[in-house]
């Protein structure tokens, strides 16, 4: 069994600090750069942590489940998509690697939603999605050069910075930092996009390619600019807390499917609204956990942590290890 295949019968316990640098060399990482590397560049951006993550540092957990739609099992053979509902752990986040960031700061955005599903053979998957529909670059190693270039900048450097040079020479990471939405009501009114695509597989051995949407039942809303003005730094978690306590939050989980000519393993290219979708169950969140700062600390998101019948599709996937250096540090 490789390494990849492993980590998902695991624990997030035993692979956050039992993975060794040695360990980690095995999964199939698809890049020059270590996953090291990748989360010092991330540190040189916002700080280095040393008890949150070194992105998406602020956030909420909550739990509730996912109610598989019977268009799911002829996508995927994949557990969590056949006719049974599945308990999930929910996290929302703001972007930045900074714990006591405003949830109103321009940092804070594209907001995270990471999901967990609890499959009923004991193992778990999970995915990692957030508020943009698209990435910055298209694969890890130029994710790395982006995070240096940001992190070397700043204004007591000199015009043209590293940041204003590299974003010249990358429109797409531009439009990226440039393009996010305004602060939004809540977690629960915006729609949030997978990073990545993937490859679905059927229990008749048919396979398409895909990328989540999860978009709230809610619709879209954001703050208007006297509303920023006057919200709290941790409004978002004080909002979702108070909204789920009146009633579940819903989400339809969507796939988009590609058409031919679309870019599958790039994900800085997104695909055009007018792609076909399968809508493939809803995911109701429940209840907000009493002691979110304790139980997010200790939860390992790994974007490649997949059952049969989902496979990878783009090589941004493979930074899972990255995220286990950042369990890793955060833990010391």
């Amino acid at each position: 069994m490789s390494q990849e295949n492993n980590y998902h019968a695991l624990s997030d316990d035993k692979i956050g600090k039992n993975y060794s640098e040695e360990n980690l060399k095995s999964f199939p990482i698809q890049q020059n750069s270590t996953p090291a590397e990748l989360v010092d560049a991330l540190n040189l951006v916002f700080g280095k942590q040393t008890y949150g993550r070194a992105v998406h540092a602020k956030g909420i957990v909550m739990r509730g489940r996912f109610l598989p739609s019977q268009q799911a099992s002829t996508l995927s053979k994949a557990p969590h998509f056949q006719d049974i509902a599945v308990p999930i752990t929910v996290r929302f986040s703001d972007f930045a690697g900074i714990l006591t960031i405003s949830d109103t700061d321009p940092l804070s955005s594209p907001r995270g939603l990471a999901l967990k599903f609890h499959l009923p053979d004991g193992t778990e998957t999970d995915l990692i999605t957030h508020s943009f529909n698209g990435f910055p670059v298209a694969t890890i190693d130029e994710f790395k050069e982006l995070l240096i270039a940001l992190g070397s900048s700043g204004p007591s450097v000199a015009a043209p910075t590293p940041a204003d040079i590299y974003l010249a020479a990358h429109p797409i990471a531009k439009s990226f930092l440039e393009s996010q939405l305004p602060p939004p009501v809540s977690y629960a009114t915006l729609t949030y996009y997978a990073v990545n695509s993937f490859k679905f597989t059927n229990a008749q051995g048919e396979t398409s390619f895909g990328r989540y949407q999860i978009v709230p039942q809610a619709g879209n809303q954001f703050l208007s600019e006297e509303e920023i003005a006057r919200a709290s730094p941790n409004y978002l978690a004080d909002e979702i807390r108070q909204r789920v306590a009146d009633s579940p939050i819903r989400f339809n989980f969507r796939v988009q499917l590609p058409e031919p000519g679309d870019e599958i393993d790039n994900p800085s290219i997104a695909w055009p609204d007018t792609r076909k979708t399968i809508d493939i169950g809803v995911i109701e969140i429940t209840e907000a956990v009493h002691d979110s700062a304790t139980v997010e600390r200790d939860l390992l998101f790994l974007p490649s942590r997949l059952p049969a019948g989902i496979e990878p599709a783009d090589p941004m996937v493979y930074r899972s290890p990255a995220y286990i250096i950042s369990y890793q540090r955060r833990h010391q």
